[in-house]
């Protein structure tokens, strides 16, 4: 995580324009190319660290399922027994509270979605990984396109492209004509700004939790090292040091928790896309 941070010299004075302190930026939301190919058109592809953690968390979610449910039994032990406790809580708290009828064929993809996102959030505090996954965009776009197409189709098969649209576009509302203005905030709402919201908050958080959890990390080594820089003991060095610390620790017990918040956020928000999707729009 600080490899790409420059490193002070020894000789550096802390105060002179040589010895600034070495603020991470959006540099650390990037790295070089594990592997890279080039595709029959010429198009170029790169295999890097985000990609492969991505693969990491899809294949735990896989192995755990597998392992919770390839051989379920009647008295549950184990993994099965914390599977069950994963699928009676999406059952009860989405398919059943949120989506309600014919929500339980909907239960896998709201685990997948919640456990998938949950995992590349929690990579942010891994010793050795410490990159939450979702901070780079295209991850929570594609996620967020994901539950935008599933909800249309929903939507489409429940009731019709004509009523889908028409309930979309045109809300049973009383005066009529108040749909001069809400006819054309409907149709952004439901097609442009759901999608877009969903990705910005989720891209958004992990974006600013991991840049706070590096500047303090960076604080606190930095801090720490003040002494060398001025040539001598610096109080102020070692007890801003030692805040960093705290600090570093404090917002990486408070990520932990926005990570399993956002990934919560997110599938809730499938599950209503979802249920309205299904009736018709009011």
């Amino acid at each position: 995580m600080l490899k790409a941070l420059p490193l002070l010299e020894v000789t550096c004075k802390f105060g002179d324009d040589n010895c600034p302190f070495p603020a991470p930026g959006a540099e650390i939301f990037f790295f070089p190319p594990i592997a890279s190919f080039t595709g029959p058109d010429g198009s170029a592809w790169e295999f890097n660290k985000p990609v492969l953690l991505a693969g990491i968390a899809a294949l735990i979610v896989i192995i755990f399922f597998m392992a919770a449910f390839a051989r379920p039994k009647l008295v549950p032990r184990g993994m099965q027994n914390l599977g069950e406790v994963v699928y009676f809580f999406f059952k009860n708290h989405f398919a059943r509270d949120i989506i309600g009828q014919g929500g339980d064929k909907y239960i896998p993809l709201l685990m997948s979605l919640f456990s998938f996102i949950w995992i590349m959030n929690l990579f942010s505090i891994v010793p050795g990984v410490q990159f939450p996954v979702t901070s780079r965009f295209a991850f929570p776009l594609i996620l967020s396109l994901i539950v935008y197409f599933t909800f249309i189709g929903v939507g489409i098969k429940s009731q019709g492209v004509g009523a889908y649209f028409k309930g979309v576009a045109f809300p049973d509302v009383q005066p009529r004509a108040i749909l001069i203005i809400l006819t054309p905030l409907e149709i952004l709402s439901t097609f442009i700004i759901r999608p877009a919201t969903l990705a910005i908050r989720l891209f958004a958080n992990m974006f600013a939790g991991h840049l706070l959890l590096v500047i303090f990390s960076v604080s606190t080594w930095y801090l720490l090292n003040l002494t060398n820089f001025v040539g001598a003991v610096s109080v102020v060095g070692y007890v801003g040091s030692i805040a960093s610390f705290m600090m570093t620790g404090i917002l990486t017990a408070f990520e932990m928790f926005i990570q399993l918040l956002q990934a919560y956020i997110f599938t809730l928000l499938t599950a209503m896309f979802i249920a309205e999707a299904q009736s018709a729009h009011h």
